[in-house]
């Protein structure tokens, strides 16, 4: 049997807010780690967006090399595959390759071309072994797939699904060269799929928009199963069990609060697969107040606040995160200063205050106007758009402002 962990989306070096996410994800890849070693894990994949961005801090990059040594030191068998995703930068990730695969760690940032043009597909192909050193299943390991790798493409229809379907489908072809000694194929790739759900605050539209969704026939052959990076919510894809993304590891935004993370766990067995979710502990709380994306009135949410049931010994960097939603009828200047008061002594780090207002907060271009635009004085706009914004009229102090400004920038220097 082999047996798998499949993770993505690790995003090392990532700001919620401001705030550094290092503690949290220090603490995931201890419990990573010791996850693997009392599972007896045979190989890791991790599916692409290594880091969170394409620079990513040297206080990043040392936490990802300080894991890979560790995993190695622990499980000196472990095979470690890694892809590049689109927040990766491809070169990056390629330039310790060759150090790195002395150590049985693979990494394939993006495509690289021989002289004459062609892939290096060999690069692209990883040998999966047991603990006895008996390889057990061949990784076909595709990065993310920028315009410039995309071939030109004769077929009917998106020129950039055709191109990606080319590629996967030559890598695909390499790969069945593999399964005549009886190995089992899988393949990982970062890209969005067709009906894949996505954390809408966190990830990062590619390949064109998710208008260019990819269709699940890319994946071509007998593949055992597809380990999948880029959407942070973990998912299968429609009803194939075996095509899946694993999530990202830590919540990378607010609308993730109530969502537990995880890693996939799947056992291949003379054909058979088995794929299992191991849920990551999460070390620091994310808090929404109210919870969902509802909006309350400044007193209820304050009086949440009074309410929650907080522990008071943590330390710093294991206080929960807390977001606050809060409705207003007009504008309030001191509202910030008013919610420290209010938290002042609970064991909470504030990240954000979100406002919404009575109005429609529709643009202008969708609401309905009777006169013409050019009719329209600048003190017309202005208070339309804040009678849009706040179901009120503005107040005489701040019509006094905008004429100020309005003298001002007519009235030439």
């Amino acid at each position: 049997m082999l047996r798998l962990f499949h993770t993505a989306d690790w995003h090392l070096g990532h700001h919620l807010h401001g705030v550094s996410r290092h503690s949290e994800h220090r603490q995931f890849l201890a419990w990573l780690l010791q996850a693997m070693q009392d599972r007896q894990v045979d190989a890791l994949i991790v599916a692409g967006d290594i880091f969170d961005t394409a620079n990513p801090s040297a206080l990043a990059q040392a936490q990802l090399y300080e894991f890979l040594v560790n995993a190695r030191t622990r499980q000196p068998q472990l095979d470690i595959v890694l892809i590049g995703g689109n927040h990766d930068s491809a070169s990056r990730l390629d330039a310790p390759s060759p150090i790195l695969k002395a150590l049985g760690v693979h990494v394939v940032g993006g495509l690289v071309r021989k002289p004459d043009g062609t892939i290096d597909w060999d690069r692209l192909i990883v040998p999966l072994t047991d603990s006895k050193g008996a390889i057990k299943a061949w990784c076909g390991a595709m990065p993310f797939l920028r315009h410039a790798d995309l071939p030109g493409n004769g077929e009917a229809g998106d020129p950039l699904i055709a191109g990606v379907k080319d590629l996967y489908g030559q890598l695909s072809e390499q790969l069945q060269k593999k399964s005549s000694n009886g190995a089992s194929l899988v393949l990982t790739g970062h890209c969005y799929m067709v009906d894949g759900r996505v954390s809408e605050l966190s990830e990062r539209k590619i390949l064109g928009g998710n208008q260019h969704a990819l269709p699940v026939d890319i994946f071509s052959g007998d593949i055992a199963y597809v380990a999948l990076g880029h959407l942070h919510l973990a998912q299968k894809i429609g009803p194939h069990e075996h095509i899946r993304y694993s999530g990202s590891p830590i919540p990378l935004s607010f609308d993730e609060a109530d969502y537990r993370h995880q890693v996939r766990q799947i056992d291949i067995e003379a054909g058979q697969v088995e794929t299992t979710a191991v849920q990551i502990p999460r070390s620091v709380e994310m808090i929404r107040i109210p919870d969902g994306k509802n909006f309350a009135v400044l007193a209820d949410v304050i009086a949440q606040l009074e309410r929650l049931d907080l522990d008071h010994e943590l330390p710093v960097e294991r206080t929960p995160f807390v977001e606050l939603r809060i409705r207003l009828d007009k504008p309030e200047p001191g509202l910030r200063q008013q919610i420290e008061e209010a938290i002042a002594g609970l064991p909470l780090r504030l990240l954000k205050i979100s406002t919404a207002y009575g109005g429609s907060q529709q643009s202008l271009a969708d609401a309905n106007i009777e006169q013409r635009l050019e009719e329209l004085q600048p003190m017309d706009v202005f208070q339309r758009c804040y009678q849009n914004r706040y179901d009120q009229s503005a107040p005489d102090s701040l019509t006094a402002l905008f004429n100020e400004l309005v003298e001002s920038v007519q009235g030439g220097d």
